[in-house]
């Protein structure tokens, strides 16, 4: 998913223990930095619970596939601009004011959406939360990468990618807690106001980076960080490691222009990096196109869609998918280096691919099999209160469950009141009608139909999660920050850091609109669809880079990567 955890390995997790028990101040930074981290998970995962009841106050989105897509992407489109211009900003104005920035646009964003009395609110206060995370999902690992010891900075950004993980799970269980409480969405969205708050008094009161304060020519500032974060024999070896670093990177800035135009030219005519840019582009649209935030941004209304018409239980089964993907983010940090990137990439693409297989199978099954609407149980709420649609229909014998809400927005299904299997009745979709419904404690359903394979559903939904976070999860992240040459690594970063938010735009507007055409099997197809197209790329164009010195990584895309179909090891040729 979005975000990132850059590599540590076990003995750099006990090193970073021990350090920093030395010197809480270390933590401290990395700590309060982390807080965009967490920010950025909470605030695309909030939106997946909080939906349920937006569509309740506002009918208009309700009614709308669209506009229930629009309000869940525009966080996302709000980020592809915020990750944009985050690099400027950066660079310009230094890492604290950008986390700063960023901290103040997600508490607008927050107070916007909590007191929203239209649609157009949510949206406008969803995009100001986009760009803060765009903003934070560059700045905060950056802050702490600069601002951590060169020993333990792996096992330091990869709390950032962790509290992302973390940050979603958290969503669903504040989305869960709310539920009952008056307000409902307006506390699931305005709460992130909160911890964006509290980041920015930390802030306000730590230092900036040494690297850029040495950069601007603040040398004695930076200095100053760094005696904090050493041991008093380690500063001036690390001074001296910062002078001829920052040399070195102003060196490769002049070799390759000022303007971003010309960076972009001198990248693409460069055959190594754009051998590396195929790697990293496809890693990262590949990691969006498997559909992972399908479930990330809309998994209450696919527990929905499998048969749980609660909202409660939705939120609360939703957790499983949450948590799981915090679980994986910490099992990648153990074994990515043990097993390799690309490996773990392609283990991961064969469960990605099976699970959807499954889950198409199971929605197919759930959609086929689902109660059929009986005349007597429809007419028994009053004439009034039935589907037009089903009234005029002239199938309405052979229609189900499935049938009567795909007929009109304005269908919805109320179970039997013996057994939620047997024919119901397919009602008008209003609230007169859903009292009436409840009222004989029947169940009332708009999204989903009752399903003996829902559970199922669930559970394999658990298994994809499983299967996408320790591999596809993290693995493109870590591939995108070894493969490109170090003058080349921030624009190429942008680069692919930009077509994985843009995938990820795509796929989450039109997930709802692809479940409405084609059906939810069809949808759980198509991803299939795209991840075996996904395995074959990453296949052909990715090379393991696992415990390759940089350099090592350029004379293997300079002569070509090309995979060995006899054998586990990687062959260089000469090719284009």
């Amino acid at each position: 998913m979005e975000g990132g955890v850059h590599k540590a390995d076990r003995t750099e997790f006990t090193e970073c223990w021990r350090t920093t028990w030395k010197k809480p101040y270390i933590m401290r930074l990395a700590l309060s930095a982390g807080i965009g981290g967490l920010l950025f998970g909470y605030d695309t995962g909030v939106i997946s619970g909080a939906l349920l009841y937006i569509r309740e106050d506002f009918k208009s989105v309700d009614r709308t596939t669209l506009l229930q897509e629009t309000i869940v992407s525009m966080a996302v489109a709000g980020a592809i601009v915020g990750a944009a211009f985050g690099g400027y900003f950066n660079d310009k104005y230094g890492r604290r004011r950008s986390i700063l920035g960023a901290d103040f646009l997600f508490f607008v964003g927050a107070v916007i959406m909590a007191g929203a009395v239209n649609p157009g609110m949510i949206i406008a206060g969803r995009v100001f939360v986009g760009l803060g995370v765009g903003m934070a999902s560059m700045t905060a690992p950056l802050y702490i990468s600069e601002a951590s010891p060169a020993k333990i900075r792996g096992a330091l950004v990869s709390t950032n990618g962790f509290l992302i993980t973390f940050g979603q799970f958290l969503a669903y269980i504040i989305n869960l807690c709310f539920t009952k409480a008056p307000g409902t969405w307006r506390w699931m969205l305005g709460i992130a106001g909160v911890p964006a708050l509290v980041q920015f008094i930390l802030m306000w009161s730590l230092p900036e980076s040494p690297r850029w304060l040495y950069r601007d020519n603040q040398v004695d500032e930076a200095r100053k960080i760094l005696e904090k974060i050493y041991p008093p024999n380690e500063v001036e070896q690390e001074m001296k490691a910062l002078q001829s670093s920052i040399e070195a990177e102003k060196a490769d800035e002049g070799s390759i222009g000022d303007g971003m135009i010309s960076k972009l030219k001198s990248a693409w005519s460069n055959k190594i990096v754009r051998r590396g840019l195929y790697a990293g582009v496809t890693v990262q649209v590949a990691q969006q196109f498997v559909g992972i935030n399908t479930v990330m941004y809309y998994s209450p209304t696919i527990v929905q869609l499998a048969g749980f018409a609660s909202k409660k239980t939705a939120l609360a089964l939703s957790l499983i998918t949450s948590g799981l993907n915090a679980i994986g983010s910490l099992v990648s940090m153990l074994f990515v280096d043990r097993f390799g990137r690309r490996r773990l990439m392609i283990i991961s693409m064969f469960g990605i691919i099976i699970c959807l297989v499954v889950l198409s199978g199971m929605f197919f099954q759930a959609s086929t099999h689902s109660p059929s609407i009986s005349k007597l149980e429809s007419t028994h709420f009053g004439g009034n209160s039935t589907c037009s649609s089903y009234q005029t229909a002239p199938d309405a014998l052979s229609w189900n469950c499935m049938t009567c809400l795909k007929a009109s927005s304005d269908c919805a299904f109320c179970a039997n009141g013996v057994n939620q299997y047997h024919p119901g009745a397919c009602l008008a979709s209003n609230d007169v009608t859903k009292r009436t419904c409840g009222a004989e404690n029947r169940t009332w359903y708009t999204n989903g139909c009752p399903s003996k394979f829902g559970i199922f559903a669930v559970l394999v939904m658990g298994l994809y999660i499983i299967s996408y976070s320790p591999g596809m999860g993290t693995a493109p992240w870590i591939v995108n920050s070894e493969i490109y040459p170090l003058k080349y690594r921030g624009i190429c970063g942008g680069i692919a850091a930009v077509s994985n938010w843009i995938s990820n735009l795509i796929v989450s507007e039109t997930f709802l609109t692809l479940t409405e055409a084609i059906g939810s099997a069809g949808t759980f197809l198509l991803f299939a669809g795209f991840s075996f197209l996904g395995l074959v790329a990453i296949y052909f164009l990715v090379p393991e880079t696992k415990g390759l010195p940089f350099e090592e990584v350029e004379k293997m895309l300079e002569k070509g990567y090309k995979p060995c179909l006899c054998s586990s090891k990687q062959k260089n040729v000469d090719s284009a």
